[in-house]
């Protein structure tokens, strides 16, 4: 009986497993944004096998179904552990074509699953216009690709190909009222890198936004062509000054493929299928933003711009001498908050205070820092009575009505009731500042040992001492006109002051890189270490990183004298960088042996490398 037992829980149990698994849904794949003139496939995917009459939404009439529904399955079975986990899915493909620009939104489908009816989510798709310069708007093309355009190599990258603006949400501000600044790249051409620094915002407190790494391009009509589009860096901006302030232009290096015309089969495959990679400057331009002046500041302004609330909470009202005391002050709202100051609490004059603590939880957004600002003051009673704390008041300016307003929290009476200690005596750490000041009044210092008195007619002037006072930083001055001039001279060879900081700048980066490794940040370290590697040789050998080459390193090397094996050392280290980097296995170990071999073959080159 038990073997009979056991048999139908070991037949049991993988099938409770397998209905174990999540509940059934049916999901719709398509493209947000197409192109009119375009096909597009829309595919409508339900994660279970005992499945029947699905039924199609209704297309609008903006969309013509070209194929479908054609069906396809996948299955998987894993058992791990002894627990058995079965996928099983089934999905329902269409080939459309859009018909008419504009919003249209697919309705949901349904399907039947184990005697139950599922719903998909509507979805709404944006047809745009053809491209007015696509040369055949209606071929077979897939979700909007039209909007890019195959480039060969040696074919001229437009400034209307690619390139990047540069908006602000707002043109006109008040001082330090908050401005989205985005730089958004617009591409007709496989884009594949694209390196640019952050903009030198002279008169602005800046904030970066934190957007993803790995970036999401999608189609955008713009100025009659379809571009493959991304928000590539946002700033939010905080004026210090008034008047006109520019936001300068800068610049950034893209990095194109762009396809190779050859009819050699054999050229084609080993040069990576025919694709070259050009690179391609692209300007962003300037923006100017008029920021007016704050009207007359009220006393007791906090530097507060933007739309903010407060409120105040203490610990407890009745209390004993020498027992500590917290207020809270909670500052809530949108702006500059980072700039605010600190509101006042105005403590009973006997109390010992302490330097507040701020808690901050912001968040970025367009209209500046939103969350809250939390001040935590620590008072200490010291004599017993009843006292008063009065409202705090915050002042800020109010973008909503351009006026000051003036916020107050409550106002708390506290019972201070005598506690341990004699309250009147001054404490070891003189916190009764009463009785310290009547001191300092009443009891003045007594000069003690003995008193040095000059005889009548003894003068300083004419002394050796006296000359010595002239003598002295006259030489002083002139010993640092001569290190000056020398110092200035050596600085005028920019090739020698590059050359000396070469080791410097490198170790500088490796540095970098070191705490990146322990971060385990992959792809990030190498680029540390390959800056490194290649800034360090073009400052030593004063040659441009964009014009050096391994070739010219190993020339350039052996000129100065540098050893054949160090040399072959050090290209090797840029080589086992780069295949590092792509390279599968343990990533800790290979990051951890680039990084020794590195320091050790810059360590040797400077001890080589003589000027």
């Amino acid at each position: 009986m038990k073997r009979i037992l056991l048999l139908l829980t070991l037949l049991i149990i993988p099938f409770i497993q397998g209905r174990a698994d999540d509940e059934a849904t049916l999901t719709v794949d398509v493209a947000d944004v197409v192109v009119k003139g375009d096909q597009f496939r829309l595919a409508f995917t339900v994660n279970s096998k005992d499945i029947k009459n699905f039924r199609a939404p209704s297309f609008p009439s903006a969309f013509d179904v070209l194929a479908g529904p054609y069906q396809s399955f996948y299955n998987s079975t894993q058992i791990i552990n002894g627990k058995t986990t079965s996928v099983s899915t089934v999905t329902y493909n269409y080939t459309l074509m859009a018909l008419k620009e504009g919003t249209y939104t697919i309705p949901a489908a349904s399907i039947d699953v184990d005697g139950k009816k599922i719903f998909s989510q509507a979805t709404q798709i944006k047809v745009l216009p053809p491209d007015e310069n696509a040369k055949d708007s209606g071929s077979n093309k897939q979700g909007g690709s039209s909007s890019v355009k195959t480039q060969t190599a040696g074919s001229q990258i437009s400034n209307d190909d690619l390139f990047i603006t540069a908006t602000a949400s707002k043109t006109k501000v008040h001082e330090q009222e908050a401005i989205l600044l985005t730089y958004k790249v617009y591409t007709t051409v496989n884009l594949r890198q694209l390196y640019g620094d952050m903009p030198d915002m002279k008169g602005f407190h800046t904030q970066q936004v934190e957007l993803p790494q790995q970036k999401t391009f999608t189609i955008e009509h713009y100025k009659g062509r379809n571009y493959h589009t991304t928000v590539w860096s946002q700033y939010v901006l905080f004026p210090q000054q008034t008047g006109k302030l520019e936001i300068p232009s800068i610049t950034f290096e893209g990095v194109v493929a762009q396809q190779m015309m050859t009819d050699d089969f054999f050229d084609s495959f080993f040069n990576g299928g025919g694709i070259v990679e050009v690179k391609k400057k692209i300007v962003t331009p300037k923006l100017t933003i008029n920021v007016e002046p704050l009207p007359s500041k009220p006393a007791g302004f906090s530097g507060g711009v933007g739309n903010f609330s407060i409120s105040s909470s203490i610990n407890a009202t009745e209390v004993k001498t020498n027992d500590a005391i917290t207020l809270k002050v909670v500052i809530k709202g949108t702006g500059n908050m980072k700039l605010i100051s600190t509101p006042e609490v105005k403590f009973p004059q006997d109390f010992e205070v302490y330097d507040p603590k701020t808690d901050n939880q912001f968040q970025l957004t367009k209209d500046g820092l939103s969350g809250t600002q939390t001040i935590e003051y620590l008072a200490i009673p010291r004599h017993s009575g009843n006292f008063t704390i009065p409202p705090v008041e915050f002042t800020y300016f109010d973008l909503k009505s351009n006026s000051y307003k003036t916020l107050k929290t409550e106002a708390y009476e506290l019972k201070i009731a005598k506690g341990e200690g004699n309250s009147e005596q001054v404490v070891n750490d003189f916190t009764n500042k009463e009785r310290v000041k009547v001191l300092g009044e009443d009891i003045r210092f007594i000069k003690l040992g003995d008193t040095h008195l000059s005889p009548r007619g003894v003068y300083f002037f004419g002394t050796l001492g006296y000359w010595l006072w002239y003598i002295i930083p006259a030489i002083l001055f002139v010993a640092f006109i001569i290190i000056y001039r020398q110092r200035a001279l050596e600085n005028a060879n920019i090739a020698k002051v590059k050359t000396k900081k070469a080791n410097k700048v490198a170790t500088k980066r490796l540095k970098l890189a070191g705490k990146l490794l322990g971060e385990n940040k992959k792809n990030e370290f190498y680029d540390e270490v390959l800056k490194a590697l290649w800034g360090y040789i073009s400052d030593k050998l004063n040659i441009p990183v964009s014009q050096l080459s391994k070739d010219n390193i190993e020339f350039e090397l052996n000129r100065y004298g540098v050893s054949d094996e160090l040399t072959k050392d050090f290209i090797s280290a840029l080589n086992e960088c780069e295949f590092a980097r792509y390279a599968p296995g343990d990533e800790s170990a290979a990051m951890d042996k680039v990084y020794t071999t590195v320091l050790e073959v810059i360590s040797k080159m400077e001890d080589s490398i003589k000027h």
